[in-house]
């Protein structure tokens, strides 16, 4: 019996964790330079975002994936580090980029769209775009499955 009393506060610690682990991850490239990234593949998760995130490593973002192709507009409500903003397109070429988005200070929050049509949008910690050279027509790799777009 005291072995199951110790062993439920471990197993109760253990679950409320993997409730606030964030979307699974994998590893991008774009123009030789590679990523870990975290997932954003359905409307909860894509909503989150990086919002309430106080850091971000140089080679970290976050890949958000669409159900389907069609114009991508962000903003940066609750999101507390500026940002870059990379809009793909079904062939994960690179089409558009919004550069050092700042967190938003008040309502109502402006909007970063897409120039062109895209299914893909990487977030990187701003600078990073520029520093790295991407420009349009640039392919991102990622590796591995998205898995369930929805």
């Amino acid at each position: 019996m005291k072995r199951w009393l110790t062993t439920i506060p471990f197993l109760l610690a253990v679950c409320s964790c993997s409730a606030r682990t964030h979307e699974a991850a994998t590893t991008v490239e774009l123009d030789g330079h590679r990523f870990s990234v975290e997932l954003a593949t359905d409307d909860a998760s894509r909503q989150r975002g990086l919002m309430m995130r106080t850091t971000l490593a140089a080679d970290h973002g976050m890949l958000f994936a669409f159900p389907a192709i069609g114009p991508q507009a962000f903003w940066m409500k609750n999101t507390l580090i500026p940002l870059d903003i990379l809009y793909f397109d079904e062939q994960k070429r690179l089409v558009s980029v919004q550069q050092d988005v700042p967190p938003c200070k008040a309502d109502p929050c402006p909007v970063y769209p897409s120039a062109a049509p895209a299914i893909y949008v990487l977030e990187l910690p701003a600078g990073t775009s520029q520093r790295m050279g991407f420009k349009a027509g640039d392919v991102l790799k990622i590796d591995g499955e998205l898995g369930a777009v929805r």
